[in-house]
């Protein structure tokens, strides 16, 4: 979601697989320098139903048997990656999956260099925003995946609650003129909190 202008803050999955795995540490080298926040990171080995279930989407596909069985063949490294346009900045870092098309066009990219063929290409990057959220949910199921707050949002309650509350109090303060002028604002401003809560000796509702 926009935090300002122009800036598409999201949450995507990356995944450092088991044939990238001793690769681990220069992998996660260039996630930091590529502007991305680690969010959350786990070391684990996925079994063959956990693999099957990750890649749900893939089912059905010819190569499906040998990329749960190679996805669960040794240790990986899940993370949650956060920064601008996310899932796009580290679909282009990772580069094609087709591991040919990668290192004639994309050399520099971390399947080019790390990846060995189609099935062992290194690393994984999640495609879409819904992907990101249940491939996150998956690996990281106490996530609470909250979006990013708008822009918006907090000019939206400005304008709505406090620039009015502030109006009303700065045109009583230029009524008063009060000696001290920050404190008798600040006292002004406490005692007529439209969200303060109204308060009730108990017993006296009924007077």
């Amino acid at each position: 979601m926009d935090q300002i202008p122009g800036i598409h803050v999201e949450r995507t999955l990356a995944i450092i697989k088991p044939d990238a795995f001793h690769k681990a540490e220069d992998i996660e080298d260039v996630v930091i320098k590529s502007g991305f926040t680690i969010l959350q990171k786990r070391v684990l080995q996925l079994s063959p139903e956990q693999c099957s279930d990750l890649y749900a989407d893939q089912y059905g596909q010819p190569f499906f048997p040998s990329l749960t069985a190679f996805m669960s063949s040794g240790p990986i490294v899940a993370m949650t990656l956060a920064r601008n346009n996310a899932i796009a900045h580290w679909n282009s870092i990772i580069g094609p999956a087709n591991i040919t098309k990668a290192r004639e066009s994309h050399p520099e990219c971390l399947r080019a260099k790390y990846g060995s063929s189609d099935l062992e290409n290194a690393v994984h990057g999640s495609k879409s925003l819904d992907g990101a959220v249940r491939e996150i949910k998956f690996m990281f199921p106490r996530s609470v995946i909250e979006p990013f707050p708008s822009s918006e949002a907090p000019e939206e309650y400005l304008g709505r609650c406090v620039n009015p509350v502030l109006l009303r109090g700065l045109t009583e303060l230029c009524k008063e003129k009060p000696l001290n002028p920050c404190i008798w604002l600040a006292d002004w401003l406490v005692k007529n909190n439209p969200n303060h809560p109204e308060i009730q000796e108990y017993g006296k509702e009924n007077e």
